[in-house]
């Protein structure tokens, strides 16, 4: 069911309708407000240098079962927003400075039920597969009071994950934009180019078999050239 967002997330604007978001998923308040069907931006054509990363999603999708069943695979070729955020001791990072790793972007809050139950098994992930050929990237999105979601991880021992943040949620609003981000949790795997693989809205049981057995299929050796 739905989370109600409290005052501080309340949407700037009124859509015409609401999308429904598959079990588990949040919808969003805060910044980003609700998201009615009239705003999402669908992707273009296609970047052609993003070719390889739908041929990967083609090859892996036998894999996208079990507790990974609602990944959505790639089908049209497409490079991700350069996502902007911070890490752990502020300063700036971009989503680009983790070419050459698979990527899985997270993007989470400290008001979503569904994020704070999915973190250990993200932080699990990270101990599993995490290190030079993949990394996950879990961006808090809480707006206010920087040390909530700080104090959240600490006490949940959640310590293999890297702490990012943004506290405009200018990365929610990026991959709303391209249709990418329609509630929370969402997650979307990027491949070491930066183009996308195969997104989620809602939860997953990442540190599952089903998970790490897909996972392991899409993560390409840095050595391969990127």
């Amino acid at each position: 069911m739905p989370e109600t967002p409290s005052p501080e997330r309340t949407a700037k604007s009124t859509p015409t309708r609401r999308i429904p978001l598959v079990i588990g998923a949040v919808l969003v308040g805060a910044v980003v407000g609700y998201i009615g069907v009239s705003s999402l931006k669908r992707p273009a054509a296609g970047d052609v240098a993003c070719n390889g990363a739908v041929a990967l999603a083609n090859k892996i999708a036998p894999l996208a079962h079990g507790e990974v069943a609602a990944l959505t695979m790639a089908t049209t070729p497409l490079q991700l927003p350069d996502l902007a955020f911070e890490d752990a001791n502020g300063q700036p990072k971009k989503l680009s400075d983790f070419r050459g790793k698979t990527v899985l972007v997270n993007l989470w809050a400290t008001w979503c039920v569904p994020c704070r139950r999915e973190m250990p098994a993200l932080d699990s992930l990270q101990t599993k597969l995490g290190g030079k050929d993949f990394e996950v990237v879990a961006i808090n999105i809480d707006t206010r009071d920087p040390d909530k979601p700080r104090n959240f991880l600490k006490e949940a021992n959640l310590t293999n994950l890297g702490y990012f943040s943004d506290q405009k949620a200018k990365v929610f609003q990026d991959l709303k934009n391209i249709g990418k981000a329609l509630g929370m949790p969402t997650s979307v795997l990027v491949d070491a180019k930066g183009c996308e693989i195969a997104n989620i809205a809602g939860p997953a049981e990442w540190a599952s078999d089903d998970a790490i057995t897909l996972l392991k299929a899409a993560v390409q050796p840095a050595s391969a050239g990127f």
